[in-house]
C-alpha cells in the first residue's frame, strides 16, 4: 500500500503586531499598492520612510490600533490587516463617537487562497468588537476582495462616502 502526503499549509493564528514587525508592515502595504496599480517606487522611496515612523507611532497606542500578522515558518511575515479608532461627534445611533476603520489587509502573492488574510480581518474584528467601544467600522475594498468583507457583516454604507482631493 503506497501512502500519500498531503503538504498543508502549517496552521498559524494570527498574532499582534509588535513593533518588530514593522518592516514587514511596509512591505505588506507596498504588495497591496502594487496589486492595485500604484507606483510604490524601490526601497528607499520617502513614502516607506514615512510609513516606518507612522507605524512605530501607532504600535505604541494599542487602544486605538491594532494590526494582526500571519507568520509562515519559513517565509516570516505574510499577511497582516490592520485597524484604527477615530473619534467622531457623538450621534443618537453612536453615542460613543468611535469609529474602527479597517485597512491594510494584504497577503503575499505566494501564499495567498490559504485563509491567512481572513485569519487576520477575524482577529482585527474580535479587537473591535472586545476591546474599543466601536460600533461602525468602515474599509474600502477592491474587487477582489470584496467577497471577503461582504462574508463579514460588511455592506454599502447608506450614505456614500465622497471625496475631495486637495491640491498642495
Amino acid at each position: 500500500m503506497v501512502s500519500m502526503t498531503t503538504h498543508e499549509p502549517p496552521q498559524t493564528l494570527p498574532r499582534r503586531a509588535t513593533r518588530h514587525d514593522v518592516a514587514s508592515l511596509v512591505d505588506l502595504r507596498s504588495t497591496m499598492f502594487a496589486a492595485m496599480g500604484s507606483d510604490v517606487g524601490d526601497h528607499a522611496a520617502a513614502w516607506r520612510g514615512a510609513a516606518t515612523l507612522w507605524f512605530e507611532g501607532q504600535l505604541t497606542r494599542p487602544q486605538q490600533f491594532a494590526g494582526f500578522v500571519v507568520d509562515h515558518p519559513v517565509d516570516g511575515v505574510v499577511a497582516a490587516a490592520l485597524g484604527i479608532c477615530d473619534t467622531r461627534a457623538p450621534s443618537p445611533h453612536d453615542p460613543s463617537g468611535s469609529h474602527g476603520h479597517v485597512f491594510n489587509i494584504c497577503t503575499d502573492p505566494a501564499h495567498r487562497r490559504q485563509g491567512y488574510g481572513q485569519a487576520c480581518l477575524n482577529a482585527l474584528l474580535t479587537w473591535f468588537r472586545t476591546d474599543t467601544e466601536v460600533r461602525v467600522v468602515d474599509l474600502n475594498a477592491t474587487p477582489e476582495g470584496a467577497g471577503l468583507y461582504t462574508s463579514e457583516g460588511f455592506g454599502q454604507p447608506a450614505f456614500p462616502t465622497l471625496r475631495l482631493r486637495l491640491q498642495r
